[in-house]
């Protein structure tokens, strides 16, 4: 995972329209993707945001971004995940970083009856139930994305969404607000070329994430088979098409938890964020904003292994070829359970990896 491997051309994903969540061709094209890629686009016309939800978030995004240091620390990150995290706070990839991410962040737990969980800063209190709203719809298209990839895999539909349902008891989602400052930034002073990162590189942690982009703000990479690092497009495709959608297509890709699920059928691909050459080159480099939303299930899920031929099938192929999915953890996956051994809770895959990124000890 070394920072400084060779990045190779821009990875071209394909882009799925999820307006029909029932049609077994899109789940199988969601299942292939996932499977390939681990990383896929989502038609934004087949989804219920509308540009004006999509932009208000980043309005209110950058709102408090903006606001003074002493009014976000009102809301420091704890253990549950909620909260600010300053420049820095967050090292995702502590092995090869020799200093925390260059970015701040503000986590949103869930939401109910349109009410936050947790407390609210001031830039954003009076704007409670606009971040529901959005963190409403990224719930639904989760759904739509879940049911797709249980008709992928031949299970029954409802396996994740039932699985996911905040109404069988508490998750661990997340709606991220992201904010990366520009090279110039003083927040950025202390930069190394060829050393630094906006965001280590990692895998998320939950089932899936879906990442909205502004255009002209580019820094996201995935890591290729061969190792070398692929820079992912805000606007797939050509130019010409953008006017095309209402905003950039979602991107959306699979978590550990999913990658796990399915004994590494699904892939959860290791990604960074950078400060792209063509930033470091421009006389008016920008900061870079991004919202995340990461999906993940029901606190007392049981990770069993996925009822899936599917899965069945690349966990024979993987044992008798010898193939050791590194990036499925907890013995290589819920299929690989030893015998008598208690399954892994959805709560307990997440609260190892969170210890791991910020250090929090219960």
């Amino acid at each position: 995972m070394e920072q400084t491997s060779a990045v190779g051309p821009p990875i071209e994903l394909p882009i799925i329209d999820i307006s029909n969540p029932d049609d077994p061709n899109v789940g199988k094209a969601m299942l292939d993707a996932a499977a390939k890629y681990g990383f896929l686009y989502v038609d934004s016309r087949g989804t219920d945001f509308a540009a004006e939800d999509v932009n208000r978030a980043f309005e209110l995004s950058k709102a408090f971004f903006a606001s003074p240091a002493e009014e976000k620390a009102t809301c420091r990150i704890t253990p549950n995940n909620r909260g600010w995290s300053g420049m820095h706070i967050e090292t995702l990839d502590p092995e090869h970083q020799r200093t925390g991410d260059f970015k701040e962040a503000m986590n949103f737990g869930e939401f109910k009856d349109g009410k936050a969980q947790q407390p609210l800063p001031p830039s954003l209190a009076p704007h409670e139930a606009e971040i529901g709203h959005f963190a409403s719809l990224c719930n639904k298209t989760c759904n739509r994305i879940l049911k797709l990839l249980a008709l992928g895999l031949q299970i029954p539909n409802d396996f994740f969404t039932s699985r996911h349902d905040p109404q069988n008891g508490p998750t661990g989602c997340i709606l991220r607000y992201l904010y990366y400052p520009s090279i110039f930034s003083p927040a950025t002073s202390s930069y190394q070329h060829d050393v630094d990162v906006r965001a280590g590189a990692h895998s998320d942690y939950g089932s899936i994430t879906l990442l909205f982009q502004r255009p002209g703000q580019p820094g996201l990479e995935i890591r290729t088979p061969d190792g070398s690092w692929a820079p992912v497009p805000v606007q797939p495709g050509k130019a010409e098409d953008a006017s095309a959608f209402p905003f950039p297509p979602i991107l959306v890709n699979v978590g550990d938890l999913l990658s796990y699920w399915t004994d590494g059928l699904l892939k959860s691909t290791i990604h960074r964020v950078v400060f792209p050459l063509s930033e470091q080159r421009s006389p008016n480099p920008q900061d870079r904003y991004s919202i995340a939303y990461f999906c993940h299930p029901v606190d007392t899920t049981e990770l069993v292994p996925v009822p899936s031929e599917a899965v069945v099938a690349h966990r024979e192929y993987c044992k008798k070829n010898g193939i050791i999915n590194e990036q499925v953890g907890f013995g290589g996956g819920a299929g690989n359970m030893a015998p008598g051994k208690r399954a892994l809770t959805a709560y307990e895959h997440l609260e190892s990896r969170l210890a791991a990124t910020y250090g929090f000890k219960e």
